[in-house]
């Protein structure tokens, strides 16, 4: 069962980097092989919604955290047996890309292979993996693929001189043709725990937490001190979400913080969801359904659609969802500011009402129109946070941490004419 999301989420979310901006992905991977890269993308990809599989996972990665477990394969050898091993196989050769080896290339893939086999074995018999209750099924998994007796000579190989020619053509036909599909598949298990080692090695490094996930629909988000991964000097800040409190309503003037704030939480639940470490001390949360944020949204100009109009068909495929009864995380930043203020107004106080009789989501709008709080306070189960402004003379200062009720902070005209910008109008340059 994976997550639900979408290209916008993804994009909001920075998963993924572009140019020279790293995304969340890129500070995950720390992994050694070609592999085990691409799974790490096709699970950033497909977050988990199974709470088990989310657990499981999280206390396999929390383990090889904890005993500081250190990959065990080298990637020049890994590199050899992916070419060796590649070269032949169907998909290979219906390409038209495969080549004939070598004698010193199979000689190289033979020798990588058998080596791979036996620190993989040596890997999963050590104490410290052993001990590792979650990983039981994929060690046990690896155990009865090594435990073939085909693969017995490549276990007993002693490897102290140079293997005969006998010895490596024989090697060569087991691994490439007899015993392909399960050499593949132990590799597939080594991507799998170059992903789990890489992860743990973050959270270590980065000391982020893991969190413990709960049924879903419980509709329950603690977070203590959550931030941003990608801050060098992060503002943590805590959070609390249930069905009596499902709606966060969230004010605060230009660059306090609000889209950073945002990012931080969708954040740290996506990446809860794929049953890795998140940057906070603690995080409690209900598995869901899906994760959609609209943070920065385009507008559509291949459908003629304004703004506004790409704002409306949002909030309607996320009534859609909700209206099968999903559990969602949903997140507006700046709700209708493709509209007039009155029409924004209503419009505001009308969608979040409606979100907050959904009980089994959580939501968080973000709005300069401070008047819809107003609105909404009768509606039962909405939480008001704002971020603060504190004036220092005329210059704008931000704490970036959560404040309980709703602020009326407007700085910019002040931060417009602390650049200069009617001066530079006026007279051709800034004034000092």
């Amino acid at each position: 069962m994976f997550l639900q999301t979408d290209e916008q989420t993804i994009e909001d979310l920075r998963i993924f980097g572009k140019r020279d901006v790293s995304g969340i992905y890129e500070l995950y991977n720390h992994t050694h092989t070609r592999g085990g890269e691409t799974l790490l993308q096709e699970m950033f990809r497909q977050p988990l919604s199974d709470k088990e599989a989310i657990n499981r996972r999280s206390s396999i990665i929390a383990h090889f955290a904890q005993q500081r477990v250190a990959f065990p394969f080298e990637a020049a050898m890994f590199d050899m047996a992916e070419k060796y091993l590649k070269n032949g196989d169907e998909q290979t050769k219906s390409a038209g890309r495969a080549v004939v080896l070598g004698e010193k290339d199979i000689y190289n893939g033979v020798t990588s292979v058998i080596g791979l086999v036996q620190q993989l074995h040596r890997f999963i018999e050590s104490p410290t993996v052993a001990g590792a209750a979650a990983y039981t099924a994929e060690r046990t998994a690896i155990a009865l693929l090594l435990a073939e007796p085909a693969l017995e000579p490549a276990l007993n190989e002693p490897m102290k001189g140079k293997l005969s020619y006998g010895a490596v053509t024989a090697f060569d036909l087991l691994f490439r043709t007899r015993e392909r599909q399960r050499i593949t598949k132990l590799l597939e298990h080594v991507y799998t725990l170059d992903v789990y080692l890489s992860v743990a090695a973050v959270a270590t490094e980065k000391q982020f937490v893991f969190p413990t996930a709960l049924d879903k629909g419980s509709a329950v988000l603690q977070l203590e001190g959550v931030y941003h991964p990608s801050l060098k000097n992060p503002v943590g800040n805590n959070v609390f979400m249930g069905p009596d409190s499902n709606v966060i309503f969230l004010t605060g003037a230009n660059m306090a913080g609000k889209s950073t704030f945002l990012r931080s939480l969708s954040t740290a639940l996506y990446v809860a969801h794929m049953g890795f470490p998140v940057a906070a001390r603690k995080m409690v949360f209900s598995v869901m359904d899906g994760i959609f944020t609209t943070i920065n949204l385009p507008d559509n100009l291949g459908i003629g659609a304004s703004h506004f109009y790409a704002e409306v068909l949002r909030v309607k495929k996320v009534a859609t969802a909700l209206s099968s009864g999903q559990s969602l995380l949903v997140i507006f930043d700046e709700l209708f500011r493709g509209t007039n203020v009155k029409d924004a107004h209503e419009a505001t106080v009308a969608v979040s009402r409606a979100f907050a009789g959904r009980k089994n989501s959580l939501f968080v709008i973000s709005s300069h129109i401070v008047e819809a709080g107003e609105g909404l306070k009768e509606a039962g189960s909405v939480d008001f946070r704002y971020l603060p402004t504190r004036m220092n003379g005329h210059q704008p200062e931000y704490t970036y941490t959560l404040e309980q009720g709703i602020t009326d902070d407007r700085h910019g005209m002040i931060i417009i004419r602390n650049e200069g910008i009617l001066d530079i109008l006026r007279n051709g340059r800034k004034t000092k």
